[in-house]
């Protein structure tokens, strides 16, 4: 190519590099988005017959249903793994922002900073007027926050009911149909409430925190901002403790043997309020069927980031025991 008035002269090789760039990153989003669609769509229909069989009590697995169950669980492996290179791609700029929630209709919508899973139960107060407040954090500082709470043991009874009529009210809670509410069943509820919200928002991070925790929106939108840029964070008041192997004790652990001689958890996030990032969130409701719960959520959710190589932060601005300057929680 020659430019007017000039000799020959080839492009810049940091145009071409450039463009070249543009075009691969471009090739390889919609290229990945295409087989995280075509994988995601076997592992729901093979899910959903799992789930099906489950369900029945048909716990017995023909011989010829043997192939279909380990290629269910390679497409699992897989897809976990494109949709962890992905986010880690786009993290790094190599990617465009590509999803259904930024492609679609709506493509001019901005992904959500993080969506807040309020672990709450049947006898909660009840607080006038949050409906709207809730609106505004939405629409103003891309922040959702939603009540979670399961089914009652008796269902149908006055307890659900309530749930019902008040959720069509203020439509803020996240009922989890197939989960009887239970302080038993808290690391389940947990595990369900981040796979249903990764599915649900497109958000950069998803917390829980308890309902009897007061939450800085502001503090925690200026925190997270800091660590846009990991995708595997998991943030929160980092502790670990004895592991209680006498039913007497309110924190009984009745897996306490696999914890070793020392009896004593690893590193794990407080379960008053912890933050984990989309890519995290994502790989929970991937291989939510397999992960193991603990008697407490917080040591369940610690497990599972040690299977996946998460990055554990330590923030004490997430200690909610005591209020202080520049806290992100308190405990009311």
């Amino acid at each position: 190519m020659q430019i007017r008035g000039s000799g020959p002269r080839p492009l810049p090789n940091s145009r071409i590099s450039a463009v070249m760039l543009a075009m691969f990153a471009g090739m390889a989003s919609f290229y990945v988005a295409d087989r995280l669609w075509q994988d995601a769509q076997s592992r729901v229909y093979l899910i959903k017959e799992l789930d099906r069989r489950t369900g029945q009590g048909q716990s017995a697995i023909s011989v010829d249903e043997t192939p279909k169950l380990v290629d269910c669980r390679q497409q699992h492996k897989k897809l976990a793994a494109l949709e962890m290179e992905l986010v880690v791609a786009r993290h790094k700029g190599l990617v465009g922002q590509y999803s259904s929630e930024t492609n679609g209709p709506n493509f001019s919508r901005k992904r959500l900073l993080v969506v807040i899973g309020i672990a709450t139960g049947f006898e909660r107060k009840k607080t006038e007027g949050r409906s709207a407040a809730m609106k505004k954090l939405e629409l103003e500082k891309g922040v959702v926050a939603r009540f979670v709470i399961g089914r009652s043991a008796n269902r149908g009874d006055s307890a659900d009911r309530e749930i019902d009529n008040e959720n069509w009210k203020t439509n803020d809670f996240i009922i989890l149909d197939n989960h009887v509410e239970a302080s038993e069943e808290q690391p389940k509820k947990t595990k369900l409430f981040l796979a249903h919200a990764a599915e649900a928002w497109d958000a950069e991070f998803y917390a829980k925190i308890n309902d009897d925790v007061y939450v800085n929106i502001d503090a925690l939108g200026t925190m997270l901002a800091a660590h846009l840029d990991k995708p595997r964070a998991y943030i929160g008041c980092m502790k670990s403790g004895e592991v209680f192997s006498d039913k007497s004790q309110k924190w009984f652990e009745p897996e306490w043997w696999k914890f070793g001689d020392g009896k004593s958890y690893f590193r794990h996030a407080s379960g008053e309020m912890f933050v984990v990032s989309r890519a995290l969130a994502k790989f929970i409701s991937i291989n939510r069927a397999i992960l193991r719960t603990y008697a407490h959520d917080d040591v369940s959710v610690g497990s599972w980031m040690i299977g996946f190589n998460a990055q554990h932060i330590n923030e004490g601005k997430l200690c909610c025991s005591s209020w202080s300057s520049g806290a992100v929680c308190a405990a009311v």
